[in-house]
């Protein structure tokens, strides 16, 4: 009797084992969301149209209270079992939409439009390798401008940073800041006019 006592013990643990929720950065969710976020700033809004991809399996993901998406992948015998799947994957949406962030993107759609834009057009600011902007070439500057594009672009960089941040807090994973950074520091590029300056392995490039 003593050897079976402790095989529930075992498999319990076994089993507890074998269940995983895997919490992963949605990589493609957040370049769609950088590029509705970049493109409403540099383009005119009401031109821009973002696609949303279905869920996989016609929708056979479930949505919780929290805006959080489970896909599961087939039946687990398990989840019969009231154990939980072990190949679970939570997948969260990428937000974009809370009142902090659309503030942050009011302010510099406004920016971007009565300041920062002549200055890319001239080949005077950059943007640079981890999503923000620089003065690239002060000399394509009028003196009289130079304050004032200097002051705007430490303002853009500070929303900048606060976006990124915020964008990772919203959806619950502050973690995640640098990743969003990253994503979006490619977008700004992809989504630059011709002509415009940005940088690449550290050295400046025109697109």
């Amino acid at each position: 009797m003593k050897q079976w006592w402790g095989l529930p013990l075992a498999s319990a643990l076994v089993l507890s084992a074998c269940v995983t929720i895997n919490v992963y950065f949605p990589a493609a969710e957040a370049k769609e969301a950088a590029k509705e976020f970049v493109e409403k700033i540099i383009n005119d809004a009401d031109k821009v149209e973002i696609k949303q991809t279905p869920p996989a399996g016609g929708g056979g993901g479930m949505a919780s209270s929290d805006g959080m998406r489970v896909r599961s992948e087939g039946l687990d015998p398990w989840v019969l079992l009231g154990i939980g799947s072990a190949r679970a994957q939570a997948a969260p949406d990428i937000t974009i939409k809370t009142p902090a962030i659309q503030a942050i993107q009011a302010r510099m759609k406004q920016r971007f439009d009565t300041v920062l834009r002549a200055g890319f057009d001239s080949g005077a600011l950059g943007f640079t390798e981890d999503g923000l902007v620089a003065v690239r070439d002060p000399a394509k500057l009028d003196l009289k401008d130079r304050v004032a594009i200097t002051a705007a672009v430490a303002d853009e960089n500070r929303d900048r940073n606060a976006v990124y941040r915020e964008v990772a807090v919203a959806n619950g994973h502050p973690e995640w800041e640098a990743q969003i950074r990253a994503v979006f520091a490619r977008q700004w590029i992809d989504s630059a006019k011709p002509g415009w300056w940005y940088q690449s392995g550290g050295s400046w490039k025109q697109k």
